[in-house]
């Protein structure tokens, strides 16, 4: 009789799609949110013992906010150094910190307001001001050039991937696609949802030790396929101008978003 239930999507190894980099797949995002943090430990007491201290570039949105959870209340995450870490924002919505759309809002309820980590060590971009690009910038260059010449660069940033294929607030069809050389800046244009954005560009992302981008859910499907195998440019999906010139680069996926369907 056994012979005749239906297969357990379990006991089939998740087809993952020919994804540049480094794949994690697990079968549900619990599983993935379990892999990217044990990565993530890892990577900032690494960081701590190399450098004495751990540069991390989060995003906003839904799907990561699990993730921040977890981090603060599964006992098996609590060693990572957050009183010796910097936190960074990878982009923010051209509105006030109490606004609900805003990132570093969500990302300071979850995360700063739990643990340690020092004031001077949180940076938000200041969307109050003129140029809060600009202010962001010369905060991140300030702040880096303390580490060692070659080292002054983040050390995980963690990105998203949305249905249009953008990562950060880097959208398709967008002047910022092809900065060269600052390494924060505004995202404008008729792609972007609105309101304008302030991101991290190519050159800030595609220059840190570790780049994890998750990906979760059947809906997502499609858009990773197409990153995987179509013809398209960076400036069609901005997710393909992400390659780390001298780090490492993983997509954190689970069965759903490879496959169009949850695990059982």
């Amino acid at each position: 009789m056994s012979d005749l239930l239906p297969t357990d999507l379990r006991d089939t190894p998740i087809k993952t799609p020919p994804l540049p980099g480094k794949i994690v797949s697990r079968e549900d995002p619990e599983g993935v949110f379990d892999a990217l943090s044990a990565d993530l430990l890892l990577h900032s007491l690494q960081c701590v013992n190399t450098f004495g201290d751990f540069h991390i570039a989060l995003s906003g949105g839904t799907t990561p906010m699990p993730l921040y959870t977890q981090l603060m209340y599964d006992p098996r995450y609590r060693a990572i150094p957050w009183e010796k870490t910097h936190l960074w924002i990878v982009d923010e919505r051209h509105v006030p910190f109490d606004n609900a759309l805003s990132n570093f809002r969500q990302i300071n309820e979850i995360i700063v307001e739990h643990t340690d980590i020092p004031a001077s060590h949180v940076h938000p971009i200041q969307t109050s001001l003129p140029d809060p690009a600009a202010d962001y910038e010369s905060t991140y260059l300030k702040i880096l050039s303390t580490r060692p010449k070659g080292q002054n660069r983040l050390d995980f940033v963690l990105l998203g991937m949305g249905d249009n294929g953008h990562t950060a607030s880097l959208f398709p069809h967008t002047p910022v696609l092809e900065e060269q050389t600052r390494f924060v800046d505004v995202c404008e244009g008729p792609t972007v949802t609105p309101p304008p954005r302030i991101t991290l560009t190519y050159p800030a992302i595609n220059a840190a030790r570790f780049v994890a981008v998750l990906v979760l859910g059947e809906k997502k499907t499609a858009m990773l396929h197409q990153v995987a195998t179509g013809q398209d440019t960076y400036q069609a999906l901005p997710i393909k101008g992400i390659h780390p010139i001298s780090g490492e680069f993983v997509w954190y996926v689970d069965r759903a978003a490879c496959e169009g369907k949850p695990a059982a």
